[in-house]
């Protein structure tokens, strides 16, 4: 019975690569070459030993002669996949018949006169080509494996490249990167944060930081005039594919700014950014109000590459009273090239209506008329007052989507406007419509300032309560908060927020009295943000920024859908770090320390 022989594994020494494996071109043929990395495959012809030998450039084929080299030809036998391996040898160009056009190092091969088993290694948990479909959970339970499949190569490697050009950006432009503190204060509005205990003052704790922006407001107010940062930031929130309970950003402030003069800056980098990938980028960006987005498009991060713009219509009194509505209805037309099935067209009606519609219903202009269910309760010439009054083209479908009840109101205008929003999009995922172009950017801009949370019975704000009100709403900010409109501003590309800011508050007299609208009264904003008012009141400049969602923003160059694929080292939906087994427990000893006990269910 033949025994397996033990594997004897050598020592690195003093040799050094020469070249990476993915380098090597015909011009390369003669040269005597080292090259180290990972075994990606091991093919035994007997008299031969072919491998082909993998590193972040890409894959080489190693020959193993015994007549060159009886000793490398021997430790190849021992060679599995995934070993780490140093090879020294000659670069010769592949007869014309065994060239590999698959790979941009098809024309030649290395042959070894020294093969160094530089480690070994374990069946891989799962294929490492991209063409392998691993489940996530596997992938994330053994990242250390999963990092070296080419996809995650290819996307770390851009999110370097793109953060390079990031840094050169913003320093052309004056503007200097400084750090901010991880160990902050908790200012609880917004998400939840993420507290770390204090050891030295027991009962107190530190938060970990959900955004830069005071510490930003108070370098303007120190004076550094622009400012920007490549930061982490935290959030404990329920987890989507665009989110991360840590995330990264690109913060950015400036002193005496001007909206457009951000615009034409964030507006230049972006374009810089998606050269990296070879998309053209058309300046400047066009702007929507918020108004406009959420009446066109139903959403205030709308996908503009597709058309398919909402309108309104006022219904006639007869519509309003068959209907029960409220005579404000939405309509949309879709292109005769589009059709729509009957059964596809009850799809939507119950999905609008589960979106928070009131109505919905729909007119096609055919060749004998036009046909709706409206014609029943209507009558034809109310109906075709509708369509003509919508501009409704020969083989198109009107989309109706109104309100319940006569009465007008801001709650049920949103609604219908998110509803339209939901619809719309379904209606795209149902017709499978490809976009007019592939990168969309837009701004929205003109965002109210404060939104009513039915829950809390009070005004919150929309973006965050330092935001600058619009100079001519000031008057109204108290006696009509829902009026006041914000100078804020988010980037959309392809239905994706990927940056958010505003022009800040740096008076205090507006900052306490934004505060106030708030429901925060002096004592509780003197607790949580006293430090920023003090420092309000020590000449602080006009200043404004924006925060840019730097994940979302590569994995949009990447062409991927899910954040995770451009993170390192990931969470999971439920915010599980699946390799590291985290979070964990904690030796009650550390527990002790800090002055925490555990409250059992």
């Amino acid at each position: 019975m033949q025994t397996e022989r033990k594997l004897e594994l050598d020592h690195l020494g003093d040799w050094r690569r020469t070249h990476h494996c993915g380098e090597l071109r015909p011009s390369h043929a003669g040269q005597k070459v080292f090259l180290a990395g990972w075994v990606d495959r091991r093919r035994d012809l007997g008299h031969l030993i072919f491998l082909d030998l993998r590193d972040h450039t890409g894959i080489v084929q190693v020959v193993l002669n015994p007549e060159l080299s009886p000793s490398a030809h021997d430790k190849g036998e021992q060679v599995r996949s995934e070993y780490v391996v140093g090879v020294e040898g000659e670069v010769v160009v592949r007869a014309e018949q065994t060239v590999n056009p698959q790979i941009p190092t098809g024309q030649v091969e290395v042959q070894a006169r020294q093969l160094l088993l530089l480690n070994d290694a374990k069946t891989p948990p799962f294929p490492l080509d991209d063409g392998a479909r691993p489940s996530e959970e596997s992938r994330l339970r053994y990242r250390y494996v999963d990092l070296r499949r080419a996809r995650m190569q290819r996307n770390l490697r851009l999110r370097h490249q793109a953060a390079l050009l990031v840094r050169r950006h913003m320093s052309e432009h004056g503007f200097i990167e400084i750090e901010t503190p991880f160990l902050t204060r908790s200012t609880p509005e917004g998400a939840r944060d993420y507290l770390v205990p204090s050891r030295l003052r027991p009962g107190h704790f530190y938060a970990l930081p959900q955004s830069p922006q005071l510490f930003k407001q108070l370098l303007m107010i120190g004076g550094f005039d622009r400012y920007f940062q490549i930061v982490r930031c935290f959030r404990d929130e329920d987890l989507r594919a665009d989110r991360q309970p840590e995330f990264t950003q690109i913060d950015v402030e400036m002193a005496f700014p001007q909206r457009e003069e951000l615009f034409e800056i964030i507006e230049r980098l972006m374009q810089k950014l998606f050269a990296l990938v070879d998309a053209r980028m058309e300046l400047p960006v066009p702007r929507l109000t918020y108004a406009e987005a959420m009446e066109r498009y139903g959403s205030d991060k709308p996908h503009t590459g597709f058309g398919l713009e909402w309108a309104r219509l006022t219904l006639p009194a007869a519509a309003c009273q068959a209907l029960k509505a409220d005579p404000s209805a939405k309509a949309l037309r879709v292109p005769a090239a589009e059709p729509l099935s009957r059964s596809q067209l009850d799809q939507l009606q119950d999905w609008a209506q589960a979106s928070g519609a009131g109505w919905f219903s729909y007119i096609k202009n055919e060749p004998n008329g036009f046909r709706s269910p409206l014609t029943k309760p209507l009558g034809e010439a109310p109906v075709a007052s509708l369509a003509r009054a919508a501009g409704l083209q020969p083989g198109e479908i009107l989309l109706l989507i109104g309100s319940k009840g006569e009465t007008a109101s801001s709650l049920k205008a949103r609604q219908l406007d998110e509803a339209s929003g939901a619809l719309r999009l379904r209606l795209i995922e149902r017709l499978r419509l490809a976009p007019r172009a592939p990168w969309n950017f837009v701004w929205v801009v003109d965002f109210p300032m404060f939104e009513y949370d039915e829950k809390e019975n009070r005004f919150v704000a929309m973006h965050h309560p330092f935001t600058s009100p619009r100079e001519e709403d000031l008057p109204k900010l108290e006696s009509d908060p829902a009026a006041v409109k914000a100078r804020a501003y988010d980037l959309v590309l392809n239905g994706q927020e990927i940056g958010g800011g505003s022009i800040r508050l740096h008076r205090r007299d507006i900052q306490a009295r934004v505060f106030r609208v708030l429901g925060l009264s002096e004592e509780m904003a003197r607790e949580r943000f006293g430090f920023l008012m003090d420092a309000l009141e020590s000449g602080a400049p006009p200043h404004g920024g924006i925060a840019l969602g730097w994940d979302r923003i590569v994995a949009l160059m990447a062409g991927e859908s899910n954040i995770r694929e451009v993170i390192a080292f990931p969470k999971t939906a439920s915010a599980v770090d699946l390799m590291c087994d985290a979070p964990a427990t904690v030796d009650p000893e550390q527990l002790d320390e800090l002055g925490i006990q555990i409250k059992q269910d």
